[in-house]
């Protein structure tokens, strides 16, 4: 019997890590195939192989992303560019260097594993990245989520961008400039992303989101956290929506094909996936509604975070949120049966902005006008209901500016004005549709069959919705249909659906008054034509 024996440099390039001033006294694992990463991975007691052949991994205490420890670095690159927020905080270039000196110390003695890959599916817009990680399976995780160059490809590539992940590292708040002993930090001078002191995977996919997110709309590509698909006739569709508003279950639809869950583009030829998987959310997965992602997490190339396992028998146990209910599979887009190949398609005919409102106030669906789309896009809004945080005990309004607010570099003025005109230029039609609840708020009323929110997304990809009689709704003005194959006429316009009308308004009117109070902050970077599409209440 023979042991899968690796060469390390086999696919090493020429262009080495010296030229990010990387060295060490130890080995560098190049571009290693997924069996050799499972091996290294076991062999060095980072994870588990678990029932079905996932690799399964625990991250520790940092089970989701560390918001407060990203920091840009501020360099004339992003002077005057980067929209400052609690999301977007800057760090001087002198703490970067004390900490690169120390990342330098670090690795010396380390084996490291490095990966080559593309960020971006579009030839002309991606960017080449290398990953260097002290971890053999967050090299799987690079490995999976993005695009891998061809074998021919490597001995020359050179790097637009270096990643380095350190999980093991920490840096010293005291003397550092950082929150705390984690830190991420992205210089766009010297092109390097450094993910110190956290484990959990989502922070390298992120931070290579939002330097795609600063890079590509200077160039006039519209970025976009947003899952997307397509028909037989072409027509591809995108999906905005925060967490838990049925983005990854509505566009993983068997009629469709997947382009993608989660970080798009959109430039000249259309819409391109940034990725080469998906990163999904996993706590409480069943088999019978959401067959292709469960699937995945009983396949060998997939890496699982915190999901918790017999450890007897190795079988999962997706429902036990012990660790943490943010569990995750990561995998490549292939694993879904039908995942587009090329990650690409045509311009969109549709645009989704998906909400979950826990008030049961708004619409199932809704046609926008082109301005109004682009005020719910700036709002970015869904609702937290009871239990989804600590202290949470009724429902919540929740704004994320463009659906992905801690991902946006630039003022999101710059992202509205991109998506007006990629609207306008192609006659998109633009649909905000409510997944949440109907008849009355969270704990009165129920939420909206997935059954129907098909009905109503069908319909509105296929056409037929657009020719149905429209009302015009009195607070924020869009356009509510008045009927649709297959879906109750009464819980289209959800005034109908409450008993008590005058409470209906007084809700309707509390939440249109939130969406005024979270835009103010946004209005001296917005046209008029926009700040017109806002809410109106007395």
């Amino acid at each position: 019997m023979k042991t899968l024996n690796a060469t390390p440099d086999f696919f090493k390039p020429d262009y080495g890590l010296e030229h990010a001033g990387i060295k060490t006294n130890k080995t560098v694992y190049w571009n290693y195939s997924t069996p050799a990463l499972y091996q290294e991975s076991l062999s060095r007691g980072e994870a588990n192989v678990v029932y079905g052949g996932p690799l399964c991994v625990s991250t520790g205490k940092h089970t989701g992303r560390s918001p407060n420890d990203r920091f840009f670095v501020e360099t004339k690159d992003i002077e005057g560019k980067l929209f400052y927020n609690k999301s977007n905080k800057g760090i001087k270039p002198e703490y970067f260097d004390k900490i690169f000196a120390k990342v330098q110390a670090y690795v010396q003695d380390k084996d490291l594993f490095a990966r080559d890959a593309y960020v971006g599916s579009s030839e002309a817009s991606r960017v080449k990245v290398r990953a260097i990680t002290e971890c053999a399976w967050t090299n799987i995780f690079v490995k999976n989520m993005f695009i891998e160059p061809k074998q021919e490809e490597l001995k020359s590539f050179v790097p637009e961008f270096t990643l380095i992940c350190l999980p093991k590292m920490k840096v010293d708040p005291s003397t550092d400039g950082t929150n705390s002993e984690t830190a991420i930090l992205i210089n766009f001078e010297k092109k390097m992303i450094l993910v110190i002191g956290t484990e959990y995977g989502g922070e390298n996919k992120k931070a290579l989101f939002t330097v795609m997110n600063f890079l590509l709309p200077q160039k006039g590509i519209m970025t976009m956290h947003c899952s997307a698909n397509v028909g037989d006739k072409q027509d591809s569709a995108i999906f905005f929506g925060l967490s838990g508003t049925g983005k990854t279950t509505l566009s993983a639809d068997m009629t469709r094909g997947l382009i993608g869950d989660d970080e798009h583009g959109w430039d000249e030829e259309g819409v391109f996936n940034f990725e080469g998987g998906c990163y999904a959310k996993v706590i409480k997965l069943s088999q019978e509604a959401e067959p292709q992602i469960y699937s995945t997490t009983h396949r060998f190339g997939t890496v699982l975070e915190n999901v918790v396992f017999d450890p007897q028998t190795g079988k999962l146990n997706l429902d036990d949120d012990t660790l943490t209910e943010n569990t995750r599979a990561c995998y490549p887009l292939n694993f879904i049966e039908n995942a587009v190949e090329s990650k690409r398609a045509s311009h969109p005919k549709n645009i989704i902005f998906l909400t979950c409102d826990a008030f049961g106030v708004m619409p199932p669906i809704s046609k926008l006008t082109p301005d109004q789309a682009l005020y719910h896009f700036i709002s970015g809004y869904t609702a937290k209901v009871a239990g989804t945080e600590k202290g949470v005990k009724e429902p919540t309004s929740t704004f994320s500016t463009c659906f992905g607010g801690p991902f946006m570099a630039l003022h999101p003025s710059v992202y509205a004005e991109l998506l007006k005109k990629k609207i306008q230029q192609h006659k998109v039609d633009c649909w905000l549709v409510n997944t949440g609840w109907i008849g009355g708020p969270y704990g009165v009323g129920h939420r909206i069959s997935i059954k129907y929110t098909r009905a109503l997304l069908n319909a509105a990809l296929d056409g037929k919705l657009a020719k149905v009689d429209f009302v015009t709704d009195p607070v924020f003005g869009f356009q509510i249909p008045t009927s649709c194959e297959g879906v109750p006429s009464e819980i289209l316009n959800p005034i109908n659906s409450w008993t008590n009308k005058e409470e209906y308004m007084v809700k309707y009117e509390s939440l249109a008054k939130s969406f005024i109070e979270n835009f103010k902050k946004y209005e001296s970077g917005c046209s008029k034509e926009v700040l017109a599409a806002a809410p109106k209440v007395k």
